[in-house]
């Protein structure tokens, strides 16, 4: 099977079939410390942030969903025209299917429709062991005019995958070298098993930038790519992996970096949890895939339903802005 239709299947896969992990992001074992008397107005409420230096108007950025067929240019396009509205950051899915076929490159370029947004290009950090190098790599930002790169780490997908790519070998060295050729940040992220603490240090001791943890508890791609070709494995590894709360806790204990917190995020309550636990953004991607589908319309209904839940829930807690959120406003249960 070519590229493109692998690309496709992951779209109609995602959309069609019950792809979410039976395991709990771990956010349910926190609750908000509720304030009855929050002293403040809930118009005062500000949502924006700073990430990766930027002022960005919400904590939440479009994570990488698609790109390489002909149903990904729409999703692509309508995220971005929505992103570009909103001021959040936004990611495309892996580019590799473009540096191979260049007719496809059509279907990641977004910047022409979101000019001031952070846009991040993607590529599989283990195509560093299978011919890819710096070149291939600017080929990846330059496409799409990129302010980041993303490196995502997906062993277990490519361990299921048909035609999965497996030699990790020496990647931690040849990420840091990258790093130290490219002028832009870098982030490292996850597909949706989770970064466990030992390896975002020795990710942060690399130079990496950003790590976006993309933990256990939403979309299993054990299961994506067990309906591709064996649904009894990926059932068995549908819930392997670290859930979001406890790679982000960990995560933050042990580094500065900063951190998007993904993987099972679906409403407002789930953002500010997670900017509480120390993420500096929260990443969400199949929730917007239908809507990205339906209409730019339903992209904003369903941002605005975010937006409302977070500001009430800070309401709630007595906060007017993200940068004062933090553990003190969480209680296990």
């Amino acid at each position: 099977m070519n590229t493109e239709n692998r690309k496709q299947d992951h779209i109609d896969i995602c959309l069609d079939k019950n792809v979410n992990s039976n395991t709990k992001t771990g956010l349910e074992k926190y609750r908000l410390l509720h304030n009855a008397l929050p002293e403040i107005d809930m118009k005062e409420i500000s949502l924006d942030t700073k990430f990766l230096g930027k002022k960005i108007s919400l904590p939440l950025m479009i994570s990488p969903i698609t790109g390489g067929s002909k149903t990904s240019l729409n999703i692509n396009r309508n995220l971005a025209k929505i992103a570009q509205e909103y001021n959040i950051p936004m990611g495309v899915g892996s580019q590799r299917v473009a540096i191979e076929n260049p007719e496809l490159e059509v279907t990641f370029k977004i910047r022409d429709i979101a000019p001031d947004i952070l846009i991040f290009a993607n590529i599989g950090a283990v195509q560093l062991n299978y011919g890819y190098g710096i070149k291939q790599i600017k080929k990846t930002i330059e496409m799409i005019n990129a302010d980041a790169l993303v490196f995502h780490l997906n062993p277990l997908q490519e361990a299921i995958q048909p035609e999965g790519n497996t030699d990790f070998r020496g990647l931690l060295n040849k990420i840091a070298k990258i790093k130290s050729e490219l002028d832009i940040p870098v982030i490292v992220k996850e597909v949706g098993h989770g970064i466990n603490s030992n390896v975002a240090k020795r990710l942060e001791e690399a130079g990496v930038t950003c790590i976006d943890v993309s933990g256990l508890g939403g979309t299993s791609w054990a299961m994506v790519e067990g309906y591709r070709k064996d649904e009894e494995l990926g059932k068995t590894f549908r819930d392997f992996g670290i859930p979001l709360a406890e790679s982000l806790n960990s995560i933050r204990e042990n580094t500065n970096i900063e951190i998007i917190a993904s993987g099972g995020i679906r409403n407002g309550i789930d953002i500010v949890k997670s900017l509480c636990l120390g993420a500096n953004v929260c990443g969400i991607a199949r929730p917007f895939l239908q809507p990205a589908l339906d209409s730019p319309n339903a992209i904003r209904n369903y941002l605005d339903k975010l937006i409302k839940e977070m500001k009430i829930a800070m309401f709630c807690l007595g906060v007017k802005k993200v940068s004062e959120l933090s553990k003190e406003y969480l209680f296990e249960v």
